[in-house]
């Protein structure tokens, strides 16, 4: 324990010299990069099982929580540590203490000494023909029950004697497979402390080789502050200016579409008045046919004559139904609209989104010299960082403690082969013990066997069969043999039962449960002098409340060396590594940043005039009702193609002549002007009447559309004007917290990582584990506790077994006389 509580300081001593170099130069840590120092295995475990046959140790201890149910004494502990214990006047308390044991240690001497004189006394007494020496059997009423009692009594007697073997010869049998496993679990020990050891400067190097990752994110974002902070000036500002923009260039799209639209509605209605005065020509050469046709003299004879005058009263259905003369030309507005497309507002629009989108690139070429400036102060920053491995004297120290472990091996590989040496005599003695109660119990199991199976309830005493004459004598020899070897099998037994004992109350127990640290902890027990005698040793500050049960728990949870020992007392990390110190050098240089793009202009007072006469147009004053009214008219008074049909029946019923052939020679002219001229200028009427409607539609509420746009437009232009340094001043710092907070999280991490994770020392309380509590109370003492439980158990029933094998043997022997009874008659 002593050897191990001397490297764990020493470890501490030289972690704590590596972190307090380490601390004084350190980089910031990344924000989207993910630093995780290497995982480090290691080979022993860091608990122990010992299977099934921990079910037996824990009979054990419960046996000796019966036989030692105090407390575990500290008084007494700390009054040894400190030299102050007085048998005289303490012995008391250590009788009380150990009074179940002392008990215990009686009665096995006892019978350690009365074995003997009674096993001497007794064969004494039966060579005298006493204690049923005589080889004379008195006949009873009871003895067939009697025989049957102490077979069995001594039957279950003896299975609990096999019981007591066997757990003594599987004690003795893993207390020899444990010491030949002592080897490797010291070798795994000794390469994790050297893994622990190679691993704490590697992690050093690790962490402060990190700067480099994270200074190439920052170097990354520092070339891109085109589109991260100009990028994000413009997202900041683009919700305002491009719904602006937009508006006035889907306004300038209206103008060029409006344009369109008006020069296409106007050639349509010229198209449609020289069509409807062509349909026009064409109904008043047909009505004049017409007329000819019914000059005819065939029409004054009367049937024909009320025809004739019928179709002459119809023939007012054949003029024109429009005047499209009467519509006025739209040519002034177009004129309008031309004079207002000279300036070319899509090109001014363009021009605002050009000088809007610019401004990332304005960032860039403005910050120039101030990432230039960052670059170097981060390198500089880098220079440190390296130089940091330089600094730290590392391999001397590893050299020296890597040495104290080295010896400490060598001292336990020549060692070891002797203890395996000891620990096979002690195999060979536990050996002969268990088969020495083995050979008590099988003389038994024979006398049983034999006797039971030889005997003849028939038979008199003088005449028992020789098989059951043997089963009688292997029980005499199996009491003799166990007056011969008890008191030497119970002096084993006294003498493992109060070391085992007393090593699993006193050290293996309070070791457990963590009494025994508690006790080392006790204010100037180990050093009157020193308060805290663990920072004593560490720190020469024996008021730092460092404790030996602190220092364990925190290894056993596999924390850091600097956390663990506290060495903030000692040397601050914080203040070592100074985040504000190397934040602020970047910092200042950020602050140094001037942006200027106040230049920025929208629109300029070209495209405003443009806008303002495109409202003044007059597109939205022109009539469209009078347009829409004329264009839902019909070409014609009545339906060319009817007429035609109803012409055509009425010359039907007239008689063969010119008449009737003239009549239906027009009504054929009228349906080829009806598809000829009257469709498509039903087409082109309907055609030009939903461009008409479209044009309503577009130009309705002009005047407040430009006024809307030009409104949304000056306060963006505003917005610009009066918001865009914030904004500038916003984004800038955003921008900047970004660089610094990369290399503040990775300070953070270096610090996280040095007083939290470095040099984790769980592989020193594995190795106290190892030798406390896996080596000397799991390999050790649990099976010698076992054995001596086992043997002991066994022992004790050889008392009893004895006694009824002796009464036995009398049953199932072969008697020298025996009683006679004579009938009398």
């Amino acid at each position: 324990m002593a050897l191990l509580l001397g490297f764990l300081l020493l470890l501490l001593e030289l972690c704590g010299n590596t972190l307090s170099l380490g601390s004084r130069s350190s980089t910031e840590g990344t924000e989207v990069l993910e630093l995780e120092l290497p995982a480090t295995n290691y080979e022993t475990k860091d608990s122990y099982k010992a299977g099934p046959i921990g079910g037996l140790f824990q009979i054990v201890h419960i046996f000796l929580r019966v036989v030692q149910p105090n407390d575990f004494p500290e008084d007494i502990l700390r009054k040894i540590l400190q030299k102050k214990f007085d048998l005289s006047t303490d012995y008391e308390k250590i009788i009380y203490y150990e009074i179940g044991v002392i008990i215990c240690a009686v009665l096995g001497l006892l019978f350690v000494i009365l074995m003997p004189l009674v096993g001497f006394c007794f064969g004494l007494c039966r060579c005298c023909n006493k204690c049923g020496g005589e080889m004379h059997q008195r006949q009873k009423k009871n003895g067939p029950f009697l025989r049957k009692c102490f077979a069995v009594s001594l039957l279950v007697i003896s299975i609990f004697i096999s019981i007591g073997i066997i757990y003594g010869f599987v004690a003795n049998h893993h207390l020899r497979a444990q010491i030949e496993k002592t080897r490797k679990l010291a070798d795994s020990n000794f390469r994790d402390l050297r893994t622990l050891l190679n691993a704490a400067p590697a992690e050093i190097s690790y962490i402060l080789s990190q700067y480099t990752t994270t200074k190439e994110k920052a170097f990354s974002d520092l070339d891109n502050v085109k589109s991260l902070l100009g990028g994000g000036i413009h997202e900041q500002l683009r919700p305002k200016v491009i719904p602006a923009l937009d508006d006035i260039k889907a306004m300038a799209e209206a103008i060029k579409e409006t344009k369109e639209a008006l020069l296409n509605v106007n050639n349509t209605l010229k198209e449609l008045k020289k069509s409807s005065a062509q349909l026009n020509t064409s109904l008043s050469d047909v009505k004049r046919d017409l007329e000819q046709s019914l000059n005819d003299p065939m029409c004054s004879a009367p049937p024909v004559a009320t025809t004739c005058n019928n179709i002459r009263t119809s023939l007012s259905q054949l003029d024109d139904n429009t005047n499209m003369d009467q519509l006025p030309s739209l040519d002034k507005p177009i004129d309008k609209i031309n004079d207002i497309l000279q300036t070319n507002l899509s090109s001014l629009v363009q021009q605002g989104y050009k000088s809007f989108n610019d401004i990332p690139e304005m960032v860039e070429n403005q910050t120039t010299d101030i990432i230039s400036d960052v670059k170097s102060t981060l390198n500089s920053i880098g220079s440190d960082i390296e130089s940091i491995g330089e600094q730290i004297p590392i391999q001397d120290q590893l050299s020296n403690f890597m040495g104290y472990i080295n010896d400490t091996e060598t001292y336990i590989r020549r060692n070891l082969p002797t203890l395996e040496e000891y620990d096979s005599y002690r195999w060979l003695g536990g050996l002969v013990v268990c088969c020495l109660l083995t050979l008590v119990v099988i003389f038994y199991y024979l006398g049983l066997l034999c006797g039971m199976c030889g005997y003849d309830r028939n038979a008199t005493p003088t005449r028992r069969g020789c098989v059951s004459n043997t089963g009688g004598i292997f029980l005499m020899v199996g009491a003799g043999v166990s007056f011969l070897i008890c008191w030497i099998l119970m002096t084993i037994v006294v003498l493992t039962f109060v070391v085992g004992a007393n090593v699993e109350k006193l050290l293996c127990e309070p070791y457990q449960n963590r009494k025994l640290f508690q006790v080392l902890d006790t204010p100037y027990l180990l050093n009157e002098n020193w308060k805290h005698y663990l920072s004593g040793m560490v720190f020469n500050k024996p008021d730092i409340n460092l404790t030996f049960e602190q220092v364990y728990s925190d290894c056993k949870e596999n924390k850091g060396i600097y956390g663990t020992l506290k060495l903030e007392n000692s040397y601050n990390i914080s203040e070592h590594l100074n985040i504000q110190e190397h934040a602020g050098n970047i910092s200042n240089d950020f602050q140094n940043m001037k942006v200027n793009i106040d230049n920025i202009v929208l629109l300029d007072e070209a495209g405003r005039k443009n806008l303002m006469d495109f409202s003044f147009s007059g597109i939205d004053a022109i009539n469209y009702n009078i347009y829409l009214a004329e264009l839902s008219k019909a070409p014609t008074k009545a339906n060319l193609l009817s007429f035609a049909d109803d012409l055509e029946v009425k010359a039907n019923h007239l008689p063969h002549g010119s008449l009737k052939q003239s009549l239906k020679n027009n009504a054929q002219t009228i349906r080829t002007i009806h598809r000829s001229e009257v469709i498509p200028l039903e087409q082109s009427m309907s055609s030009v009447y939903q461009s008409i409607k479209e044009l309503q539609q577009k130009s309705s509420g002009l005047g407040m559309k430009v006024t809307n746009t030009l409104s949304s437009l000056d306060s963006a232009q505003d917005f610009l004007t009066t918001h865009i340094s914030s904004v500038i001043v916003e984004e800038s710092q955003k921008y900047g917290n970004t660089i610094v907070g990369y290399f503040e999280r990775y300070l953070q991490w270096v610090k996280i990582s040095i007083t939290e994770k470095i040099a984790a020392c769980k592989p020193v309380a594995t190795a106290l584990d190892s030798a406390v509590d896996v080596f000397l109370c799991s390999y050790v003492i649990d099976p010698m506790n076992l054995f001596w439980f086992g043997i002991g158990k066994a022992t004790v029933f050889l008392l009893p077994a004895l006694i009824f094998a002796v009464k036995l043997a009398k049953y199932y022997r072969r008697m020298d006389s025996e009683d006679v009874y004579e009938d009398i008659l």
